[in-house]
């Protein structure tokens, strides 16, 4: 492959998410036409536990085997290699940990990188002064700012724009590992870094936040997206996948209220004007971009821990309950709740009790629509959420026969629904929540990240 164009900045963007699979093949393919390396590792897209516990979603070893990959091509390049939003929730246990993923794979294949470690956390007490002085404003649903909301945060990250990933290259880091980040930043920050426009660095960065999602092949690795002054290219990684017009102006509605406007940490994206066009099979250039200067702010995701629930789970097939589901549902809600007040008594506390019908309206808790045929067969969901692992698991205990065997009618000859497992009990654990949607203002993109620089070769010695 031929070597970088002048005034162009190529980004090769591996994956949508550091874990999911990179390919190696397609990688080294193209690494000498790019500038730097960038991807996601992060998302609240499976919900707060990651967050509230500094757990990954992802495996240690699927993530090992992607970053593996990119470690090396970036030793043999010698360009930078940015990574966002590390160990899913960009905490500060989730961003060591990834650290720690990095120095053993350098360790292992006799790599030598300036890692730059961006961390930030924000301690929930500091947030709530910021709160109590009116450096906080509440994203929609949230409609106030209380301080007591961030001091009820197990752990509260702010989402970094692309400056501190500018500012860590900028300093010889090989390689950045980032705390909690928006998608589009991370990609962003070496075309910016490097002269490119900003409104085609924040497009392309936004099009191509997960990889080849914006192509006729969502699951075929990764892209490269070449970005200028006014305009930028995406194309895929793989030889047998393109982009066409539709994959990629049909992202800009992925993850996004209006498919015209995305607001970032420094700005909002405008792409009301933008223009794209295919260059040939595979590519397709975009033009007319803006990025809207505005006072920086940075999104705060806070989550905590809360109760803890307990499952169990029937299959019923029986036609006469299927066929008033809705009620069946109603009559056994009261009669377990009922059951558990009458026999734990205030020895189970606050609790809840949650029937999910899977086959018929778990998934979007609706009402089905009226004269809708009745379902073949359900998977009856039972949750119950109390304020401990033991008083939840006696509470299902306690609804354990009536949930197996209520009759849809009184008087009706009891009916046994099929349970897959024995014991019927399924200790979840702990149940977390999210506790914020507010953004924080503030004078600088770099208030609230603090920058650690780590030599593997030296940790190795350590």
């Amino acid at each position: 492959m031929s070597p970088p164009s002048p005034g162009i900045v190529n980004i090769l963007v591996p994956c949508g998410a550091l874990g999911i699979g990179v390919k190696e093949r397609d990688v080294f393919a193209r690494l000498a036409e790019a500038h730097a390396i960038a991807c996601d590792a992060g998302s609240t897209d499976s919900g707060p536990a990651y967050l509230a516990t500094g757990r990954a979603k992802y495996s240690r070893d699927a993530v090992k085997h992607d970053l593996s990959i990119l470690m090396r091509a970036q030793a043999q390049a010698g360009i930078p290699l940015l990574i966002g939003s590390c160990g899913t929730s960009g905490s500060n246990d989730a961003l060591e940990w990834t650290r720690d993923v990095a120095l053993e794979i350098a360790r292992e294949h006799g790599l030598a990188p300036r890692i730059a470690l961006l961390y930030c956390e924000q301690a929930p007490e500091a947030m709530a002064a910021k709160a109590q002085a009116g450096r906080v404003t509440p994203l929609s649903p949230m409609t106030d700012s209380d301080p007591r909301l961030f001091r009820e945060c197990d752990h509260i990250v702010a989402l970094m724009g692309p400056e501190p990933y500018m500012a860590a290259v900028e300093a010889g880091a090989d390689i950045v590992l980032g705390g909690r980040t928006t998608d589009t930043a991370v990609l962003a920050a070496v075309p910016l870094l490097r002269g490119a426009g900003a409104g085609a660095a924040w497009h392309a960065g936004k099009i191509a936040e997960c990889g080849s999602l914006c192509t006729t092949h969502p699951r075929e690795g990764g892209v490269m997206i070449r970005v200028s002054r006014d305009d930028f290219v995406v194309e895929p990684l793989g030889e047998h996948n393109s982009c066409t017009v539709d994959t990629v102006y049909s992202h800009m509605l992925y993850e996004n209220s209006d498919p015209f406007l995305v607001h970032e940490p420094g700005g909002i994206l405008d792409v009301t004007a933008a223009r794209y066009a295919a260059l040939d099979d595979r590519s397709v250039r975009v033009t007319g971009s803006k990025f809207l200067p505005q006072p920086y702010t940075m999104k705060l995701e806070g989550a905590s821990g809360g109760g803890y629930q307990t499952l169990m789970l029937v299959g019923i097939q029986d036609r006469a309950v299927l066929a008033e589901i809705d009620r069946f549902i109603a009559h056994m809600q009261e009669v377990l709740t009922a059951r558990v007040r009458e026999t734990m008594g205030p020895r189970a506390g606050a609790f809840d009790i949650s029937l999910r019908a899977y086959g018929w309206n778990a998934v979007s808790g609706l009402a089905a629509e009226a004269g809708a045929a009745p379902p073949r067969e359900i998977g009856l969901l039972f949750v119950a959420t109390a304020e401990s692992q033991e008083t939840a698991t006696q509470i299902a205990k306690t609804c354990n026969p009536w949930f197996f065997h209520l009759p849809l009618d009184p008087g009706q000859e009891l009916p046994s629904y099929a349970f897959p497992f024995s014991p019927a009990e399924v200790e979840r654990g702990r149940v977390y929540e999210f506790k914020l949607n507010h953004v924080v203002h503030v004078d600088s993109p770099m208030e609230l990240v603090r920058t650690v620089f780590v030599n593997a070769r030296e940790a190795a010695h350590a």
